[in-house]
């Protein structure tokens, strides 16, 4: 019966612990053998060890971001408090285990801790006072309970001194045991501070609540519980490709942190099965010896069963007290069972809200691929229908350019739209953006307004003669900010400088001189000669033959300028015959008589025009009467 008893009981302590732990008692025998205790390193160690595994729930605090967590998160923290109290109850109980071993051993010790003896035996005589007074103190009590009531006020005096010496001598034997621990785990190589002092130590770096033993009066403000804290700081379900990905890199950082708590959570439950390791081993020869007594007790005569009950009951002292200590890490491996369990769900957890994402984020991938091969399809069969329908280079061009800016504008727009996590603060993004740089590239966008005025109907192109403020030129390139001219100089304004003249297409919006531009189709220009004649000479006789001169030597190029005159009449309106005509003037002035003929000239032929107008008018002011010639001037008209 006592050997299934002992089998029941270990399989309690090893199997399941979780019944509370069983205090043994102060009365074993003192010639069986004390149970097997840990090293106070290795007790050390794996207390550090246990605070820093503890000490990651604050970092899977501030993973938990989506409400599936926070049902890990509190589960795990529920855990963690209860190994880490569990962790603190084992080396308490170790460090006590070891204290009333080394009463007995204290004695056997070398001369070097002789020294140390007078403290073990004031410990003593203190550890006897107290029973003393304690068996004293009870029996006052017997007394106080029968006693009448007049010696009543007396005997309460009396219990009242004696548990004042009872406090007394109790504190006389914590100072005196903890000098002992001190002296013996200096002695044995612990760096010189005792096992309880260090335990203490590291418990002062946790929370009291958890570090101090159940039931303990501790009083300590509950941190915030993680659902308050988590839901501070609870992310919006992404909605774009941007916001995917930094969902999925938070994630996969998520499941590295998870993976590292894991392996530390083995780590830790590796350190308590080796801890476990000699105590078990210890309790199956506890089992070993009790089925041995058994075994003999059938044969056994009187004497020697009473012998064998004493034995037993030495060996039920030694279970209870090995088990004792064994309790809390057994109860310990089995929490960090149920926290890896926990981590591996959360795990999956986040495995399954990586692929989600990553399905979420191809699909869309996918979408913007689709919509940019639209729009580049889109603008496949635009260009082919320009060249196909528009012959007009100049309108080619111009749809060409429209349908570049529209196909760049459409696939921003959807670029922004697809990677914008939040599409209303992706347009407040692009509002202040805009407004940013409108300010910043003012006149460059204006510039570009300005272009597309410029390559209208009735706008420029290159090849074009055009007038910019004051510069006359040959357009050599139409840019989208930029024009810029060959600069003419010269007779006619028709010789190259040699130099290239820039200009801001915002020139346009400039309230000073615009742009002047050659009418589409037309190549001629306006000059003006200025002839001054002597105050003497015949008015009209004059007249006449300037008249004459300047239809004479104009008369070959007729046919051109009316040429020119029908596109300008096509292009614009109706215009009078007589308006490309040349026109002489004459008039009276302090010098003489001033003569002013304005003929049209085409671009190519100016030069040559002048030239022959010239010698038609100078041959027929030599004819007698002849007409004295003081100055004679060319220019352009305005």
């Amino acid at each position: 019966m006592r050997a299934l008893l002992f089998r029941t009981a270990i399989l309690v302590i090893v199997l399941l612990p979780l019944s509370a732990q069983n205090q043994g008692s102060n009365t074993a025998a003192s010639a069986t053998p004390t149970p097997p205790t840990a090293d106070p390193a290795q007790i050390i160690e794996f207390l550090s060890k246990s605070i820093s595994w503890y000490r990651q729930i604050p970092i899977e605090q501030q993973l938990a971001t989506q409400p599936s967590d926070l049902a890990f998160l509190d589960q795990n923290r529920r855990v963690a408090d209860q190994v880490l109290q569990l962790a603190f109850e084992f080396a308490r109980t170790q460090a006590q285990a070891r204290a009333q071993q080394r009463q007995p051993q204290q004695q056997a010790q070398t001369p070097d801790s002789r020294s140390y003896q007078g403290l073990t035996r004031a410990a003593q005589k203190a550890q006897q006072q107290i029973q003393d007074t304690q068996a004293e103190l009870q029996d006052t009590r017997e007394k106080l309970a029968r006693a009448p009531a007049s010696k009543r006020a007396a005997l309460q005096a009396q219990v009242a001194e004696l548990e004042s010496e009872i406090g007394l001598l109790q504190a006389r034997i914590d100072a005196l045991q903890g000098m002992l621990e001190f002296a013996s785990t200096s002695n044995a190589g612990v760096s010189g501070v005792g096992l309880r002092a260090q335990i203490e130590e590291l418990a002062r770096s946790v929370p009291a609540a958890i570090s101090h033993p159940q039931g303990a009066n501790v009083k300590e403000q509950e941190p915030p519980s993680s659902t308050q804290t988590t839901a501070l700081t609870r992310k919006p379900e992404p909605n774009g490709i941007w916001g995917l990905l930094s969902e999925l890199i938070h994630l996969t950082s998520k499941l590295h942190t998870l993976d590292d708590e894991l392996r530390a959570t083995g780590d830790l439950k590796q350190g308590t099965v080796v801890l476990r390791k000699p105590m078990l081993g210890h309790l199956r020869d506890l089992i070993h010896q009790g089925d041995v007594l058994f075994a003999a007790a059938d044969k056994a005569s009187p004497a020697e069963l009473a012998q064998q009950k004493q034995q037993l009951d030495a060996l039920t002292m030694q279970f209870r007290q090995s088990s004792a200590g064994m309790l809390p890490l057994s109860k310990v491996n089995i929490l960090l069972d149920t926290f890896q369990r926990t981590l591996n769900n959360w795990r999956e957890n986040v495995k399954d809200d990586i692929h989600d994402d990553l399905r979420e984020l191809l699909f869309r991938v996918g979408v913007l691929a689709i919509l940019v091969a639209l729009v580049f399809g889109i603008g496949e069969i635009w260009r082919r229908t320009t060249f196909r329908y528009v012959h007009e280079t100049r309108r080619r061009y111009q749809f060409l350019l429209l349908r570049r800016i529209v196909m760049w504008v459409a696939i921003g727009l959807i670029i922004i739209v697809t990677f914008a996590s939040q599409l209303g603060s992706a347009v407040t993004f692009a509002g202040l953006i805009t407004a940013g740089v409108a300010v910043a590239l003012q006149n460059v966008i204006v510039s570009i307004v300005a272009y597309f005025f410029l390559i209208g109907k009735y706008g420029i192109r290159v090849g074009d003669r055009v007038q910019i403020a004051g510069v006359t030129g040959e357009v050599v390139e139409l840019g989208l900010v930029r024009i810029h001219l060959m600069e003419l100089s010269g007779p006619g304004d028709s010789q190259p400088t040699g130099r290239v003249v820039a200009f801001s297409n915002s020139i346009v919006f400039q309230p000073g001189p615009g742009v002047f531009k050659q009418i589409p189709g037309t190549s001629f220009i306006w000059h003006e000669i200025k002839l001054t004649l002597a105050g003497e000479a015949d008015f009209h006789a004059a007249r006449l033959r300037i008249t004459k001169a300047v239809d004479g030597a104009l008369a070959g190029y007729r046919e051109g300028i009316d040429a020119q005159r029908e596109v300008m009449a096509k292009n614009l309106t109706s215009i009078s015959p007589g308006e490309l005509k040349p026109r002489v003037h004459l008039h009276y002035t302090a010098a003489g008589i001033e003569a002013m003929v304005k003929y049209a000239v085409e671009f190519q032929k100016a030069s040559e025009m002048d030239d022959h107008l010239m010698k038609e008018i100078m041959a027929a002011l030599e004819q007698e009467p002849r007409i004295k010639l003081v100055s004679a001037e060319l220019q352009s008209a305005k």
